[in-house]
């Protein structure tokens, strides 16, 4: 009897996902990238030209789209889209797509031109809006007491795929953040590539012939990540 290979379900916003599931999908593949780009930059202090659309870091320099801006005098989140008069429209495009994402599944948290919250809650909707639009990385700029979010994409910036830095990254993120690590620990593993096996009580992200395997509680909490590297063999 033949038999049909599964198709692994490929990582996507579905209805009825709230915004903590969104993240939870795709906020570890971020902070991957954030990790990267600060390793890159160092401790070189960014400067915004939003005339030219650039960001300048010493001397290197990164086209960049406006996500939004914080105010926190006010503790308020202001998206980009809704700001076309300052900013233009060449430099709003992706936050005008995260606003399309937010009409389309209803997430208050994309398609409300203005928001109450943490300065904490603004890097956790741009990380989110960083993977969303594919970019490599995002960057705030303090001007005149308002911090800009920009969005980076460039090929300079490097990528890590080694299987300390997968483990390291997941551990982190589902430590220091509110999201579901069964659910976060499948979609970083497929967004980046590897292959996933999930088990009743564990899973297993096979990156070659290494392997990552993440044990859970009945409620999803992690209880142990292990590490086989085939290099170590």
């Amino acid at each position: 009897m033949l038999k049909l290979k599964q198709i692994e379900k490929p990582v996507a916003i579905e209805e009825g996902d709230t915004f903590k599931v969104v993240f939870s999908k795709y906020g570890a593949l971020a902070l991957e990238k954030q990790e990267n780009f600060s390793e890159f930059i160092g401790e070189t202090i960014g400067d915004l030209d939003i005339e030219k659309g650039i960001i300048y870091f010493g001397d290197m320099e990164f086209p960049v789209q406006i996500l939004g801006f914080y105010s926190q005098d006010l503790n308020q989140w202001s998206w980009a889209w809704d700001n076309e008069d300052i900013f233009g429209k060449d430099l709003i495009k992706s936050a005008c797509e995260i606003k399309e994402i937010g009409d389309k599944f209803g997430f208050p948290e994309f398609n409300s031109p203005v928001i109450s919250l943490s300065f904490e809650t603004c890097h956790t909707i741009t990380m989110t809006a960083t993977s969303l639009l594919k970019m490599d990385a995002y960057y705030a700029v303090s001007e005149e007491g308002l911090d800009i979010f920009v969005a980076i994409k460039s090929d300079l910036i490097k990528s890590d795929d080694s299987l300390i830095k997968f483990r390291n990254t997941f551990y982190n993120f589902q430590k220091n953040f509110k999201v579901y690590p069964k659910i976060a620990f499948e979609s970083y593993t497929k967004l980046k590539g590897y292959g996933f096996k999930p088990h009743d009580d564990f899973a297993v992200a096979k990156i070659g012939e290494s392997r990552i395997i993440v044990g859970f509680t009945e409620r999803g909490n992690v209880t142990r990540i292990l590490m086989y590297d085939e290099e170590d063999e």
